[in-house]
């Protein structure tokens, strides 16, 4: 019992990073003619999901006092949209992969309410607490999880728009459209504060954490969130009149996402290479692994949506990527497990 104990509070919202990474993965695949692979990983992402449900609740109800502190601290509270997003994404799978459409429309309304309580909880909390770290200590990729969180609920009802009845079909195209709209203004306020820290404060091997894909990730599922509102106009008038705006500002999330990847790659071999970080697993490398697969299908969506054919090998060029970094990292979490569970 003490074990466990001890166990559950080293728990962290981060693990549902891999439900995130396996979910968009899963879609990936999906998307580019994988439907074996995907339907597998989503089989696969219904049990991770459960589990760390689970596991979640077992923690706040044993250590409620770390599992709400840590919500209201600038280092760890961003990291609670980890949960927020990774039941988007699983809704997602849901919808596209199974046709599970009830499923997926409870899962979107428990993101909901999620956002809803952790947006205004944690962003409250960091504005009124009494002590608050320096910018360059309490800032870092892992906000951009609430950019990922806000957009993964517009993907959800934008797929489940098509299937309401007129007056839902509207609603839902909206509240996707508004969704979308704030999570951009979102990325740009905590973008420039990222930005600013990362290039005037001192930045060692051990600041530059996995989430710090997310730069690149936040911007990818914003593209999807900006294919399916260009797919779903005809649905809507106000997205009709929209149109131009919904391309444009789609191409300029895609390009800016893009921007991030040299720059990333750079960064990753400066820490690892470079500098010899140690490489050992860590449940935050799967904020790593998630852009991968989200540009990967982002970018097949955008192709489709306006018909940029020339981009057709960058999807499943990113998807083996993407592949490849998940069996990394699940293998390295089995491999953490197997130590773990070892009497």
């Amino acid at each position: 019992m003490k074990r466990l104990e001890a166990e559950l509070a080293r728990l962290t919202p981060a693990h549902f990073a891999m439900v995130m990474a396996t979910g968009i993965v899963s879609l990936a695949a999906h998307l580019l003619r994988l439907p074996g692979l995907g339907r597998g990983l989503f089989d696969l992402n219904i049990v991770l999901y459960a589990a760390l449900c689970v596991l979640t609740v077992l923690h706040a109800v044993r250590a409620p006092r770390a599992f709400f502190g840590d919500m209201v601290d600038h280092r760890h509270g961003p990291v609670y949209f980890t949960i927020v997003a990774a039941t988007g994404v699983l809704g997602s799978q849901f919808a596209l992969l199974s046709g599970g459409y009830r499923a997926a429309a409870v899962l979107w309304v428990v993101a909901l309410v999620l956002w809803v309580l952790l947006t205004y909880v944690i962003f409250a909390g960091f504005t009124i607490a009494k002590t608050k770290p320096a910018l360059e200590e309490g800032i870092g990729g892992g906000w951009l999880l609430a950019v990922v969180a806000t957009q993964s609920i517009a993907v959800l009802a934008a797929l489940l728009a098509p299937r309401a009845g007129a007056t839902g079909r509207l609603a839902l195209n909206f509240l996707a459209l508004s969704m979308w709209l704030w999570a951009g203004m979102l990325y740009i306020w905590i973008m420039a504060l990222i930005f600013y820290r990362t290039t005037f404060f001192a930045f060692t091997p051990a600041d530059l954490a996995p989430p710090y894909w997310i730069n690149m990730g936040a911007m990818a599922i914003s593209t999807l969130a900006g294919t399916l509102l260009i797919h779903n106009a005809p649905q809507a008038p106000f997205l009709v009149s929209l149109l131009p705006f919904l391309k444009g500002f789609t191409v300029f999330y895609w390009a800016t996402g893009t921007w991030w990847i040299p720059l990333l790659v750079v960064l990753a071999f400066w820490r690892y290479v470079w500098t010899r970080f140690p490489l050992k697993y860590d449940p935050l490398y799967w904020g790593a692994v998630f852009p991968l697969g989200m540009y990967a299908a982002s970018t097949e969506e955008m192709i489709a949506a306006m018909q940029l054919d020339f981009l057709r090998p960058l999807p499943r060029v990113f998807l083996y990527v993407a592949l490849a970094a998940w069996a990394a990292a699940f293998a390295g979490f089995l491999i953490h497990l197997g130590r773990r569970v070892r009497p």
